[in-house]
C-alpha cells in the first residue's frame, strides 16, 4: 500500500459493496479493504432457484479474492464485523482491527421474525446461500418422508408448505414450488399423486406485492390460485406450535415446513451513535450517504436510510437498485473529495419492480409500463442475467434456464448434509 493512498474500508460485499469497489478500483489514489464474513458474492433475488434446485450455488455466487486478485488496490479480509471506534478511525473485526480514513457499512440486512420466537427457531429463512441450501435439503427430505408414512395426516402435513410474506421473494418461492409440485414432483414421486397437500401464501397485508400497481397484484393474485396456491391475506401469523402454524384469529394450519420472508431488519451496527439509528436498525444519513454525526463514516443500501431524496421523502425502498446507486454515487463523491470537487446528492432513480411467479408467469412495472405473462417472464430473466456479477454465471444461469424451459425438468435435486451420516 502507497502511503498517500486513502484507506477506505468496506464492510459488507453486496449490492452496495461490490458497485462502490468497481467504480474506485481503477483509482490508485484509494487503497480498498473489503470485509465479509463470506469469501463469495452472491446474488440474493436467485437464491430461491438454488432452494428449489434450479440453480447451483455457483451459478449465483463469484470468490471475492478471484473477483478481485488482478487489483493491487483492493484487499480482502474475511471476518465478522464486531465494532467500530470511530473517535480513532479503527474497526475492531473477529479477525483483528483495521484502520481508516473513510469507512462504508453495506451490510444489507437479516430476517425479521418480529420476536416470534418459535419461528424464529424453526422456521427457514431466505436470505442466505446458506439458507437457500438448507431449504432444499429440508423440503426434498421432507417429501421423502412423506413417501413412507403409512399415517393419512401425517402426510398431509409432510407435504403442506406456508410461505409468509407475499411480498417478491413470496411470490417468488411459492410460485416455484408450485410448479414443481405439478410438475416435477409427480414424476419424480408417483406414489404421492393425487395425495392431500397444500401451499399456503400468508400476508397481513390485503395485497400481494404490496408496493407495486394494482394491475401487478391482481395478476399476480389471479396466477397463485391458478397454480394452486391458497392466499390468505390480512392474516397474521402469531406463533409456529407443535407443528402447526398458529395464525392471529385462531385458524392453525399443520406443517412441517414454514418458510419465513415476511420481513428484514438492518444488521446491527455497535459503536455508531445511536441518535443515527431509526426504525428498522436503518443508519440515518445526509444526501451523500455519510452517517448522522459522523465526519467519514457512511452506509448504504438496505442499512441506511435517507430522507433528503425529494421523491422519497420517507427513504428509499430496501431493493437493489437504490444500494446500486448509493454504490456508484459514493465513489463518485469520494473522487470528488479527492479532487476538491463539489458533492453529488443521491437521487434515486427507480427502474422499475417486477417479480415471477412462474415459468410464463411474471409482472413487471418500468416507470407507467405495465407487463404481464410471458413479455414480463423475459425481462425478468433479462434482468437478472444481466445483473450478475461476472460472465461466467451469466453464461451458466442461462444455460441451465434455456435447459429447464425446454425441458420442463431440473437435474440439482440433491441432499447434501455435510457433517452428518448418510441415511
Amino acid at each position: 500500500m502507497d502511503g498517500h493512498q486513502k484507506k477506505v474500508v468496506v464492510i459488507g460485499g453486496g449490492f452496495a459493496g461490490v458497485h462502490l469497489i468497481q467504480q474506485l478500483a481503477k483509482d490508485n489514489r484509494f487503497f480498498i479493504t473489503l470485509v465479509d464474513r463470506n469469501n463469495y458474492n452472491f446474488f440474493p433475488p436467485l437464491i430461491y432457484q438454488v432452494s428449489a434446485g434450479f440453480l447451483e450455488p455457483s451459478n449465483i455466487s463469484y470468490p471475492f479474492r478471484k473477483l478481485y486478485h488482478h487489483k493491487k488496490n483492493i484487499n480482502f479480509r474475511m471476518a465478522e464485523f464486531i465494532k467500530v471506534i470511530p473517535e480513532q478511525n479503527k474497526v475492531v473485526l473477529s479477525t483483528g482491527e483495521l484502520s481508516y480514513d473513510y469507512l462504508v457499512f453495506a451490510t444489507g440486512t437479516q430476517s425479521n421474525f418480529f420476536g416470534i420466537e418459535n419461528v424464529q427457531k424453526k422456521a427457514v429463512p431466505m436470505k442466505t446461500i446458506n439458507d437457500a441450501i438448507e431449504l432444499r435439503n429440508y423440503l426434498l427430505q421432507t417429501i421423502e418422508r412423506a413417501t413412507i408414512t403409512t399415517d393419512q395426516e401425517e402426510r398431509k402435513k409432510l407435504l403442506t408448505i406456508v410461505v409468509t410474506g407475499a411480498g417478491p421473494s413470496g411470490v417468488e418461492i411459492s410460485g416455484i414450488l408450485a410448479e414443481m409440485k405439478n410438475g416435477i414432483y409427480k414424476k419424480d414421486y408417483p406414489e404421492l399423486i393425487g395425495q392431500p397437500g397444500a401451499i399456503y401464501l400468508i400476508d397481513s397485508n390485503a395485497k400481494v406485492l404490496a408496493p407495486m400497481s394494482q394491475k401487478s397484484q391482481d395478476y399476480t393474485y389471479n396466477a397463485l390460485q391458478e397454480l394452486g396456491i391458497k392466499v390468505l391475506l390480512n392474516k397474521q401469523v402469531k406463533d409456529y406450535v407443535d407443528g402447526s402454524v398458529v395464525l392471529a384469529d385462531g385458524e392453525k394450519i399443520p406443517t412441517d415446513t414454514l418458510i419465513w420472508t415476511a420481513g428484514v431488519i438492518a444488521t446491527e451496527l455497535p459503536g455508531l451513535p445511536k441518535e443515527s439509528i431509526t426504525r428498522g436498525r436503518r443508519v440515518m444519513v445526509d444526501a451523500y450517504n455519510k452517517v448522522q454525526g459522523l465526519d467519514n463514516v457512511y452506509a448504504l443500501g438496505d442499512s441506511c436510510i435517507m430522507t433528503t431524496d425529494p421523491a422519497f421523502p420517507n427513504g428509499h425502498p430496501q431493493l437493489a437498485q437504490p444500494a446500486i446507486q448509493q454504490g456508484q454515487n459514493l465513489a463518485k463523491n469520494l473522487r470528488n473529495i479527492a479532487d476538491n470537487k463539489p458533492l453529488k446528492p443521491f437521487k434515486y432513480w427507480d427502474k422499475g419492480t417486477m417479480a415471477i411467479i412462474g415459468k410464463t408467469k411474471a409482472v413487471a412495472d418500468i416507470g407507467k409500463l405495465h407487463f404481464k405473462g410471458i413479455i414480463a417472464a423475459l425481462i425478468w430473466g433479462f434482468i437478472h442475467i444481466w445483473s450478475l456479477i461476472n460472465y461466467r454465471n451469466k453464461v451458466k444461469t442461462f444455460f441451465n434456464w434455456a435447459f429447464v424451459w425446454f425441458t420442463r425438468d431440473v437435474g440439482m435435486r440433491f441432499i447434501f448434509r455435510p457433517g452428518r451420516k448418510e441415511l
